[in-house]
């Protein structure tokens, strides 16, 4: 059998989620994802996952067009093309923070797009792997892929009909 193979267990409450999520990381279950109608609050740090370094991109995105949009005042305004204009200065720095702002916001969100697009593996060619159609409405689903795990299929089942899943369902994916 090739493909990708997962055992879905859906929930009908997020206090069977979150039983389940505890139950089978203590035994060293690896859960791929949860998926849930709403968010449930604290199920990040009991996946385990880290923070997010989004942030640390969008500041350096921002830096970037901080630094280039000065870099450009400065150059055609005091260098290329000066001109007094109000009796300021060259290049004086008052006037430029408009275009500096425009410019950092601007280069922070297409940065932010492009790397979270980049980060989630989202591309125009892909298909979603639909889990269970359910999810989007009012169940919720814990989902374990079967190759990322040493326990057997049968085991991870029982565990989580044990953790009070409703059913449990088998999916593969090419």
């Amino acid at each position: 059998m090739s493909g990708k193979r997962f055992s879905v267990g859906i929930f009908d409450h997020e206090d069977g989620v979150k039983e389940a999520v505890k139950s089978m990381r203590g035994e060293g279950v690896k859960i791929q994802e949860v998926y849930s109608p709403y968010a449930i609050h604290g199920i990040d740090e009991m996946l385990g996952y880290k923070m997010s370094r989004l942030p640390m991109a969008s500041f350096l995105f921002g830096l970037t067009g901080t630094i280039l949009a000065l870099t450009m005042l400065y150059s055609m305004m005091g260098f290329d093309w000066p001109m007094i204009i109000g009796g300021k200065n060259f290049a004086a720095l008052p006037p430029f923070i408009p275009v500096t702002f425009e410019l950092t916001v601007l280069l922070a969100a297409f940065g932010m797009v492009f790397t979270f697009f980049v980060a989630s593996d989202l591309k125009p060619w892909a298909r979603p792997r639909m889990y269970d159609t359910r999810i989007t409405q009012d169940k919720f689903a814990v989902v374990v892929d079967l190759d990322a795990n040493s326990k057997s299929k049968d085991e991870i089942d029982t565990m989580l009909r044990n953790a009070g899943a409703s059913e449990v369902n088998a999916k593969n994916f090419n």
